[in-house]
């Protein structure tokens, strides 16, 4: 029998970033391929065919792996994953870019899930991958 704690739903969490580019192929690149994920979201990511394989932190010390599955990809518009540990059926990972009508500047959503204790922290972890996004690529 699954405990109460394993079906507790998580909360969904809405953040957006505003980026200085107008390049959507820049955008698709941070947030799809090992390389562009690389550079914000993880120390390391691996794809191989609809798996994405993220480390934080060195090998040789302390270190968190983490394997995610594809369940949708549309080029230069989204993508969306979904971790392979995850216990809520309806939590996934989902980094959208839009373009302004105005500007011709882009906009990159994320969706994602947390429990609702943790949901602080979520939003911090994502300021601090923003942050890392600016300094690595000046976006």
């Amino acid at each position: 029998m699954i405990s109460n704690l394993m079906r507790m739903k998580k909360q969904q969490i809405n953040i957006e970033y505003s980026l200085r580019s107008t390049s959507a192929n820049i955008i698709w690149k941070l947030i799809s391929t090992e390389e562009g994920l690389g550079r914000w979201i993880a120390d390391e990511v691996k794809v191989s065919k609809d798996k994405y394989y993220f480390t934080w932190g060195d090998e040789w010390s302390h270190h968190e792996k983490r394997a995610a599955d594809l369940l949708e990809s549309v080029r230069n518009s989204h993508i969306r994953l979904r971790w392979e540990d995850e216990t809520d059926p309806s939590a996934y990972l989902e980094m959208r870019m839009s373009r302004s009508e105005i500007t011709g500047g882009f906009t990159l959503h994320v969706i994602d899930y947390a429990l609702p204790e943790d949901v602080d922290s979520l939003y911090d972890i994502w300021e601090q991958n923003f942050d890392m996004l600016r300094q690595s690529t000046g976006l």
